[in-house]
């Protein structure tokens, strides 16, 4: 059966320690009195650190070069209050507003497991290997949803490599069985972050 094409960026789904129930995040700045950061950031996105202690997007159009950004983990939601309303306000994915005071809920811990949509077939061989990310092939060719807050974030099959500084290493295929075909396009895999900036792991297999 064919798999659906709904990029949804990266969703927890374990820590590699064995505990599904176990969904820890951390609170990182992402927008400061001095430091402003209009760049949308969308739930399942990979965030990095940025200048001037807050974080940051990281993003890989098609044809960008390859994204060797440390990962500080996946991006879960936000809190602000509104430039315009002055409402406290708290959202799954972060508007690119002038909010001053905007904080980030991030999935941080390096050994945390995420199920991300393929943007193509994925071979059984292909597990272990290390990935870039493709966040320019979802629906409209954005890289987020506004109206659901979710990333359109992908893991690019055809990056294979054993790259240590590829952002992502495949651990296996989804048990989704909407999703978990790998004779069709956009096997949906499950994937811990390769290159963390609490631990980058081992270089992978091709």
């Amino acid at each position: 059966m064919a798999n659906l094409n709904a990029p949804f960026g990266l969703r927890y789904v374990r820590n590699i320690q064995g505990n599904y129930n176990s969904s820890g995040q951390s609170r990182y700045r992402i927008t400061t009195a001095a430091a402003t950061n209009t760049t949308k950031i969308y739930q399942g996105d990979l965030v990095t650190q940025g200048t001037a202690g807050i974080v940051t997007r990281v993003a890989r159009a098609d044809g960008g070069s390859a994204t060797s950004a440390l990962i500080l983990g996946v991006f879960n939601g936000c809190f602000y209050t509104d430039p315009v309303t002055s409402k406290p306000t708290f959202a799954n994915y972060w508007p690119g507003n002038a909010a001053t005071d905007a904080m980030a809920f991030i999935h941080d811990h390096p050994m945390d497991v995420f199920e991300i949509q393929g943007d193509a077939a994925m071979a059984l061989t292909g597990l272990f290997g290390n990935y870039d990310i493709v966040d320019s092939t979802g629906p409209s060719a954005s890289v987020g949803n506004d109206d659901s807050g979710n990333s359109h974030m992908q893991l690019d099959v055809s990056t294979i490599a054993t790259t240590a500084t590829l952002p992502l290493k495949c651990l296996d295929i989804s048990e989704d069985p909407e999703r978990n075909d790998v004779s069709s396009a956009n096997t949906n895999v499950l994937v811990t972050i390769q290159n963390h900036l609490f631990g980058a792991k081992a270089v992978g297999l091709a």
